[in-house]
């Protein structure tokens, strides 16, 4: 058997990452740096390793998460203040062994901003968009994120321990934040969502 051969026989085995494969490969990547990213986490699931964080916080290194984009209907995106990173976010969360990433993003968008996942008409369940990105702070580990866009017009009540405070900002707003403030994909996932919608 050849190099070539090895990922797919591998995901073959196990169901997960057979399906896990198939949504990498189902997103269209933005830019030359989305499709690096995607090409190492299609090798990084064929390769066997660990997906899945089981101890805090960051064993594994790296590990999937789960992050889910609100978006309303005048084209605001929600974004979280994250206590642990000291930065602006989208919500989000760890994926937990055998969890296919939307029922993270179900059971996360429960959790923390208390209302349904409800997927955003133009892209469905499916991830839109997808980083690797090493966090910052002490334990200081590598995400692989699939970030994923859904509708809701209101939230009034969200996860205070893990947040300091949620505000809407518009997509414009957004590229006009210092990069320092927000996730490092931020201002990519924005312009990518920008050109989506047309």
């Amino acid at each position: 058997m050849s190099t070539a051969d090895l990922p797919m026989a591998n995901n073959h085995q196990d169901p997960l990452r057979v399906r896990l494969t198939r949504q990498v490969e189902g997103i269209a990547p933005w830019d030359d740096l989305e499709s690096v990213h995607a090409t190492a986490v299609v090798k990084w699931i064929a390769s066997r390793a660990p997906l899945y964080r089981v101890l805090k916080p960051n064993v594994p290194d790296p590990h999937l998460v789960s992050y889910f984009v609100v978006l309303n209907k005048r084209e605001e995106l929600l974004l979280v203040a994250h206590r642990n990173a000291g930065l602006w976010l989208p919500s989000g969360g760890h994926v937990e062994p055998g969890e296919d990433p939307w029922e993270t993003v179900a059971r996360e968008c429960q959790e923390e901003l208390h209302i349904p996942a409800t997927p955003h008409p133009l892209v469905g369940d499916r991830p839109f968009f997808i980083t690797t990105a090493r966090t910052r702070g002490e334990g200081s580990h590598v995400d692989v994120s699939l970030w994923y866009v859904l509708e809701a017009e209101t939230v009034t009540t969200y996860d205070r321990q893990e947040f300091d405070g949620v505000r809407w900002v518009t997509l414009s707003q957004i590229l006009d934040e210092p990069a320092d403030v927000l996730d490092p994909h931020m201002h990519r996932f924005t312009r990518k969502l920008i050109a989506a919608f047309g």
